[in-house]
């Protein structure tokens, strides 16, 4: 299987490791990632005014530059994948606004591509029956909980992936792992997102409650799609353990990073070195 594949900003820095696991397990899987010879950031987020155009233009021409590679369209950030999703729908659902779009990018798209995570390529492609056949490292010693956040499932008529409110496409990921699955209450929450720019207390009191929510349910790690989530989560902890030296910390971690495990990887490979449980 060949698939196009835009890896995004934050996937090139901050989070090389959700890059480096993701592509790992690709390969390991026979999926053969072709990663868009030119790209530029998708925007971050779709506008939510519909008045004007202009913060469409660097989702569409991500997707109209895909065409040249194929018809489909693999991201793994949640941002990226929310907002080539939305866009995407809505060059799909507005005519006149497509119209504009590829006359001012000079390239024409007409919304054939179809964007996809890697979440929905294992669930629909390959299948979690057929993954669990080829783990090779069973994490059964890991107890985890599945994090969503905002963005990756919202809003649905646009994206699509799962039940917005009752998800289950990373529990059962795990489950095919090997994983000690936990029923993980506020998994749909916000982290706090980019508020943590604006209104970092907010924003940390967002994170702090997942946090101490994820503490009780006594889990090794939250596994999560999305790299804000995985900082904002991460740096809280900090925070929270200066005031509450009770406090257990929680690993917060990539899904691909778990996938890649079990899959073979060694922990170094995929940044788990310092985060096996025993």
């Amino acid at each position: 299987m060949k698939l196009a594949y835009f890896p995004g900003c934050t996937l090139a820095d901050k989070a090389k490791a959700l890059d480096r696991s993701a592509r790992w397990a690709a390969e390991a899987l026979g999926i053969q990632l072709q990663e868009l010879p030119q790209w530029q950031c998708c925007g971050g987020l779709v506008p939510q005014v519909t008045d004007t155009l202009m913060g469409l233009v660097a989702p569409v021409r991500i997707l109209a530059d895909t065409q040249a590679l194929g018809s489909r369209l693999l991201t793994l950030c949640t941002f990226c994948y929310n907002s080539l999703k939305r866009a995407n729908y809505r060059v799909r659902q507005d005519e006149e606004g497509r119209r504009k779009l590829t006359d001012f990018l000079e390239q024409p798209y007409d919304g054939g591509v179809e964007v996809v995570h890697l979440l929905e390529v294992l669930r629909d492609d390959v299948g979690f029956e057929a993954l669990r056949e080829r783990v090779k490292r069973p994490l059964n010693t890991w107890r985890v909980a599945p994090y969503y956040g905002c963005l990756l499932l919202r809003p649905y008529a646009e994206i699509g992936l799962d039940d917005p409110e009752e998800p289950t496409i990373l529990e059962r990921l795990l489950e095919s792992l090997g994983c000690q699955v936990v029923d993980f209450p506020r998994k749909t929450e916000c982290c706090g997102s980019f508020l943590i720019l604006s209104h970092p207390e907010l924003a940390a009191q967002c994170s702090a409650t997942l946090l101490r929510s994820a503490a009780r349910c006594g889990v090794n790690a939250l596994v999560t799609t999305c790299p804000l989530c995985q900082y904002n989560l991460e740096s809280q902890q900090t925070q929270i353990l200066g005031r509450d030296g009770g406090f257990k910390p929680v690993s917060i971690l990539y899904f691909s990073q778990l996938l890649a495990l079990a899959l073979g990887a060694e922990p170094s490979q995929v940044g788990l070195e310092r985060t096996m449980p025993e």
